[in-house]
């Protein structure tokens, strides 16, 4: 048994490990990074593990992944978060050494790229996902309602994310960068339907003794 849960912990990792590693090394091996200065380069490349870190970020939330369950799943998804808005800010600030007219452009929905809206909104979600998370304790609001703001950003960043990876015709490889917007959607999909964040619960409602002893009398 402990064999059996040793070898598919294993296959977990290794599938998790390959889905975001297998774009990550297409991406090296792209000729369109030839001549492209270094800045450049490291922020395509913030932007591809971005998009890896969306899919690791509903796995950690699943509690799916070997040695990262309840607490620690959620303390993890905490750090991926914080990665997830420094690669982003990585992303955004090479862009805008190499060329600020079109990251000033992309931030106010002027590009003629369609890329770029998507990217912003993606951006903005982040941000304001990251704010929630270091402000949770100090706003006023309930759980659940804090849980569905933060389930709608995620929604929002994912969407966004995705489109704008998928729009983009630049140094990652189409099949597997196809393949792990895939695997992000599915992830994120399958997290949402399984916390039934925007399922609202019926309140228990205690049988008071009145009512047991009408029920026993009928």
């Amino acid at each position: 048994m402990n064999l059996a849960r040793a070898a598919r912990a294993a296959l977990i990792w290794a599938a998790l490990v390959a889905a975001v590693a297998i774009p990550l090394a297409a991406s090296a091996a792209s000729p369109l990074l030839a001549y492209r200065s270094p800045i450049y380069i490291t922020a395509g490349f913030a932007g591809v593990i971005a998009l890896g870190l969306l899919l690791v970020q509903p796995v950690l939330m699943s509690g799916g992944l070997p040695g990262f369950p309840g607490f620690h799943g959620r303390r993890a998804h905490r750090w991926v978060g914080a990665a997830l808005v420094l690669a982003v800010v990585v992303h955004v600030a090479g862009l805008w050494i190499t060329s600020p007219p079109d990251v000033i452009d992309a931030l106010l929905f002027n590009s003629p790229t369609p890329f770029s809206a998507w990217g912003v909104i993606a951006m903005w979600a982040i941000f304001a996902s990251a704010l929630l998370a270091i402000f949770q304790r100090r706003l006023p609001l309930r759980p659940r309602t804090w849980r569905m703001i933060h389930t709608f950003f995620a929604a929002v960043i994912v969407v966004g994310g995705v489109v704008h990876s998928v729009l983009i015709e630049g140094t990652m490889e189409t099949w597997s960068k196809a393949a792990l917007c895939v695997l992000v959607l599915a992830a994120t999909i399958k997290v949402m339907a399984t916390l039934k964040v925007w399922t609202r619960r019926r309140a228990h409602r205690p049988t008071t003794s009145s009512q047991a002893s009408a029920s026993g009398s009928r």
